[in-house]
């Protein structure tokens, strides 16, 4: 299935940038829910959780100086276009350094919009079938042309799920607690490697 410009137009019209993107974040703790179209206790300690690693993040992540440089020299103007929702550990994880690459060239954005609200474009980019968030597409800012797309996890951890789910047969709790240990010490680091690779920096 592909995309439209129309679908991503309108998409875009429906977003959030990320700061409006975290504020949401913490209204919906203050409520008890979540974003989604599917609301549970789970779904709402999970929105809880990640708006915590996010500020935390939000504060600790960096871009280096030499990265800085190659991305402010980039020819083409840039927008995230991100698919998420607030209950999703992976976009907790990843999202922070996506919205600091972007913070780089003042002529790069970050457009947040929910999943379950834009089915179209979510299953114009499944991940083995399946509905993975986050996916971040990166568009041309003028044209809107999808130029890649990335996403649920980087690459590193991508390929951790596979080798886990090939001798375990599915990503239980052990998989998860480990996958959260191996993001805390990645710093966001493989994201920002992904990225660069993708762009082309």
């Amino acid at each position: 299935m592909s995309t439209t410009k129309a679908q991503i137009e309108s998409a875009i019209k429906t977003a959030l940038d990320y700061p409006s993107y975290m504020t949401l974040m913490q209204e919906l703790v203050h409520k008890g829910m979540s974003t989604g179209l599917e609301q549970s206790d789970a779904l709402t300690n999970y929105t809880l959780l990640n708006n915590k690693r996010m500020k935390r993040l939000n504060k600790t992540l960096s871009v280096s100086a030499q990265v800085q440089a190659r991305i402010q020299n980039y020819p083409k103007d840039i927008r995230f276009l991100v698919l998420t929702e607030s209950w999703c550990g992976d976009a907790a994880q990843s999202l922070p350094m996506v919205s600091k690459i972007a913070a780089c060239q003042p002529s790069w954005s970050v457009s947040l919009i929910s999943r379950d609200e834009h089915p179209i474009l979510m299953d114009a980019y499944l991940t083995n079938g399946g509905r993975s968030i986050p996916k971040v597409l990166i568009l041309d800012k003028n044209t809107l042309e999808v130029l890649s797309h990335w996403g649920p996890r980087p690459a590193v951890a991508t390929k951790m799920a596979a080798d886990y789910k090939e001798i375990h047969g599915s990503l239980d709790a052990n998989f998860k607690a480990s996958l959260q240990l191996w993001y805390n010490k990645d710093k966001g680091q493989s994201t920002l490697e992904d990225f660069i690779a993708l762009l082309g920096l």
